[in-house]
């Protein structure tokens, strides 16, 4: 008699869950709506956009614009961040940490004017929706408000967020909302 030796089964792991900042080069968006969030979203994705306002005055302007340019909106929501430049700049990869798993991105367009700075970026294989985030810090001299925006556009890209859709939905809106008190 024979005894049948198998390998022990390890659980499959997540493609973003191994990906390095250095595996990020070459490849390629995973939608083709690039730089939609400046204008109006595509059709066929969940849309988000929030605003609040985080303060007033050029000085609050200059501070928060200049920390969301080093990706301070996932920072302050606790989110850990790689990226392979210290600011945000068209080109940049990013692997955001959200728990074990790290979603890559890259920086798609990035808006440097004298009353709004922020940045986009879209995402790449690997990460669990498709689509594209806006961090934007604006200011309006009328009324001398600053205001944090994020606006959105994602649909599920693995089996795993397409079955927990409703749960991946909430998980934005609500990281969304960390993202504008992060600044």
């Amino acid at each position: 008699m024979f005894a049948v030796v198998t390998a022990p089964t390890v659980p499959a792991r997540c493609e973003a869950e191994s990906v390095k900042l250095s595996d990020l080069t070459g490849r390629p968006l995973t939608y083709p709506e690039v730089g939609a969030t400046a204008g109006p979203l595509p059709p066929g994705y969940r849309h988000l956009r929030r605003t609040r306002r985080i303060g007033q005055g050029r000085t609050r302007f200059e501070q928060a614009a200049g920390d969301g340019m080093r990706f301070g909106m996932l920072r302050g929501a606790g989110v850990r961040v790689e990226a392979t430049t210290p600011t945000a700049d068209v080109g940049t990869e990013v692997l955001v940490h959200l728990g074990p798993v790290a979603a890559p991105c890259r920086v798609v367009y990035v808006v440097d004017e004298p009353d709004r700075r922020g940045f986009a970026y879209g995402t790449l294989p690997g990460h669990a929706v498709s689509g594209e985030e806006l961090f934007m810090v604006r200011y309006d001299p009328g009324t001398d408000a600053v205001v944090a925006e994020v606006v959105a556009f994602s649909r599920s890209a693995t089996w795993w967020s397409r079955l927990g859709s409703p749960v991946t939905s909430l998980f934005q809106r609500l990281i969304a909302g960390r993202y504008l008190r992060g600044l």
